[in-house]
């Protein structure tokens, strides 16, 4: 018994070094200047290498799910960290934006999203009296990458450059990674069954052609990416929402950054507990009016500095415990023996957010896309109602 609680917290602790590099990937907007200023490219086009990131990211996790499930978590983490560290390094030879896409975008998003839902899936198991607490802590941990990280980039751009950064950075996740990595080991089957005593004990294990047919999946999966977007379209324009809106000057708005990433890493684990306690569903449901309200309010009121942060501050509080949430609940609804490809096929919901976020700013004015998005959440909010827990892969719908 204590080998196993040894063991167990080892696999925590691979999971924060592990998460807390992967997290890194949301400070890049620290390399959109030195980028343009290096190579003259146009800002609009750098800027896209982060979309292309997050796209390739989410759609990874589809096969790195399946193939953790089949494989282990610790030999695809390992794969995902070598994929991350040769995507970074091949990026500070990239002297084209085609190369930049390829190396960082393609390359090092594949290599996140490998690594990603291995840790998700690997503590679930291990805590199934706890599974909101610990993948609070686990994606927590994914959004704090970013706070850890910014000093070290913002000194290797000041002394090195951008591309040597690149290379830096490359070896410096790839080891770290790679390290967590070896830390993640599957619980004996023996172990795992305690779910079943505990009250949130799953009636069956579905796999993935399973899920893909019944109507809790298609309203998971449509909630969930309304919930992205939301998140990812303030976190995107924070600073250009400050002194616009708020008539900040840039200084005070960039402010913005660290209080989305303190709020979005706290949401994380203060909702994977809550939802231990209030249920899965009602947590989420109270995120969505919660983001339903502070979206409004974007558009509605004059802002000011205290209600410029106090709106954001609550915006990535709730869209940090949506990305806690979702993988419980997909664990709860669909079972834990196949959650890395079933919540996979969840977590595209956030790759495609990650698309149509920036093509939602651009074809309207900020106030719109506040509306929109409140809007959106409050139809999510409904949509929620309707989620029940299928008992047996037998409770299916027809698709045709």
């Amino acid at each position: 018994m204590k080998q196993k609680n040894i063991t167990k917290w080892l696999v925590v602790a691979g999971t924060i070094l592990l998460q807390i590099c992967l997290g890194a990937i949301y400070t890049w907007s620290l390399f959109n200047q030195p980028l343009v200023d290096k190579f003259g490219w146009e800002a609009s086009a750098v800027v896209k290498t982060f979309s292309i990131t997050i796209f390739v990211f989410a759609f990874t996790t589809i096969i790195s799910g399946k193939m953790q499930d089949k494989f282990g978590p610790r030999i695809v983490a390992t794969v995902g960290g070598l994929m991350l560290g040769t995507g970074l390094i091949l990026a500070s030879k990239a002297t084209t934006l085609t190369q930049l896409y390829l190396f960082y975008g393609v390359i090092g998003g594949a290599g996140v999203g490998t690594a990603y839902v291995c840790p998700l899936s690997t503590c679930v198991k291990w805590f199934p009296k706890n599974r909101g607490l610990i993948t609070g802590i686990a994606v927590g941990a994914f959004g704090l990458g970013s706070l850890v990280f910014k000093g070290i980039i913002v000194n290797l751009l000041a002394s090195k450059g951008v591309s040597e950064t690149f290379l830096y950075l490359g070896i410096i996740f790839g080891v770290l990674v790679v390290a967590g990595a070896q830390l993640l080991v599957l619980p004996a089957p023996e172990d795992t069954i305690q779910a079943s005593s505990t009250k949130t004990s799953l009636s069956a294990d579905f796999t993935s052609s399973q899920m893909i047919k019944t109507l809790p999946f298609y309203l998971l999966w449509v909630t969930y990416f309304f919930a992205c977007i939301s998140g990812l379209l303030v976190i995107g324009l924070a600073k250009d929402i400050g002194v616009e809106m708020a008539k900040l000057t840039p200084l005070a708005a960039a402010n913005a950054v660290t209080v989305l990433a303190l709020f979005n890493a706290g949401g994380r684990l203060s909702w994977g507990v809550i939802s231990d306690k209030l249920g899965r569903v009602k947590s989420i449901l109270i995120m969505f009016i919660i983001t339903a309200i502070a979206m409004a309010l974007l558009a509605i009121i004059p802002l000011t500095y205290i209600s410029f942060f106090i709106l954001l501050a609550l915006i990535a509080f709730c869209f940090g415990g949506f990305l806690a949430v979702y993988p419980v609940i997909c664990a709860d609804f669909f079972g834990t023996k196949n959650l890395g490809a079933n919540y996979g096929l969840i977590f595209i919901a956030y790759g495609c957010a990650a698309l149509a976020g920036p093509i939602l700013r651009d074809a309207t004015t900020l106030i719109t896309a506040f509306y929109i998005s409140s809007g959106c959440a409050v139809f999510s909010a409904l949509l929620m109602l309707m989620v029940k827990k299928p008992s047996s892969p037998a409770e299916i719908i027809s698709i045709d």
